[in-house]
């Protein structure tokens, strides 16, 4: 049972700039609420209550968001202001909150085993809270990440198509459809030339890692961009993991699953298996592969 979510929140934003000069990049504003919180509601949504918040210098607000203050709770109390914090109360009364600070910026990887000691040993979620992500029709798309992995019991990871001009923006993902929703993941670039690029099918920032990938990322040398990019552990996962239930079966493992999008509503799911594995038992007794999503609907093992 995955009950714990992961969210690398340390960055300087500078995609963003100069909003984030001196806002932290998740606390931006979709109409009257932040980023984060979308993030914390959509892992909520999925059955998970304990929420790790990686930070850094100029943060502060993400902890201040998520706690009660008093002065302005008092100052509106009775008020029909009141109602706009029913949301932020409910999140902070279903959920514990804890933090851990990023000392250095060395890419999502690093930031990733930065939050080690808050996830243990354990599988967990990751989301990066300034992709949003929406299914307006039904499940979003941890929920759907989620039910895969209680399925199959491996890393999981979302995707979406983009152009294949914009694939240096992206970790991209290649890979063998064995279903209209789920790939088999054989290859993964940290951000590849458009004319390097093995297809336009870009990882997002939705995740589900099983824990040995901590070992993985410590022992993964800096890559593009002199940072340690969670793309390169997870294809070191997905080449050296058997997903379940015999080893002589291990091959490639690795998935992507079906894309989503903060343009629209969308869905998604992904599993990540390998090669005639059938549903596994617990991951403590197997190898682990990987998978990613799209808001049509693929997976890739």
């Amino acid at each position: 049972m995955i009950r714990k979510c992961l969210f690398p929140a340390a960055g300087y934003g500078t995609r963003f700039l100069p909003a984030t000069k001196a806002m932290p990049k998740e606390m931006l504003p979709i109409v009257n609420k932040p980023l984060i919180q979308y993030g914390v509601e959509e892992a909520r949504d999925a059955g998970l209550q304990h929420m790790a918040i990686v930070t850094g210098r100029g943060k502060r607000a993400l902890e201040d968001h998520f706690d009660i203050s008093y002065e302005l709770e008092h100052q509106i109390r009775g008020t029909d202001k009141e109602k706009y914090l029913a949301g932020t109360r409910e999140l902070i009364d279903q959920c514990t909150f804890s933090y851990i600070r990023q000392v250095e910026m060395k890419g999502l990887g690093h930031a990733i085993l930065t939050g080690r000691p808050l996830i243990g040993d354990e599988p967990f979620a990751v989301v990066l809270a300034d992709d949003l992500c929406l299914n307006l029709d039904g499940d979003g798309v941890l929920e759907q990440m989620v039910k895969l992995y209680r399925q199959f019991r491996c890393s999981i990871v979302a995707i979406q198509e983009v152009p294949r001009d914009q694939t240096n923006k992206y970790g991209v993902i290649a890979g063998e459809m064995i279903r209209d929703d789920i790939y088999r993941v054989t290859t993964m670039v940290e951000k590849p030339r458009p004319e390097d690029a093995p297809s336009n099918l870009a990882i997002i920032g939705r995740y589900i890692l099983t824990p040995d990938i901590f070992e993985l990322i410590a022992d993964t040398e800096p890559g593009k961009g002199g940072e340690i990019q969670i793309t390169d552990a997870l294809m070191k996962q997905a080449q050296s993991g058997s997903c379940w239930p015999t080893a002589s079966r291990a091959g490639d493992s690795t998935a992507a699953a079906p894309r989503a999008s903060s343009r629209r509503p969308t869905s998604a799911s992904g599993i990540c298996t390998s090669r005639g594995c059938n549903p596994p038992p617990p991951w403590r007794n197997a190898g682990q592969g990987m998978s990613g999503s799209s808001t049509r609907g693929h997976c890739a093992i």
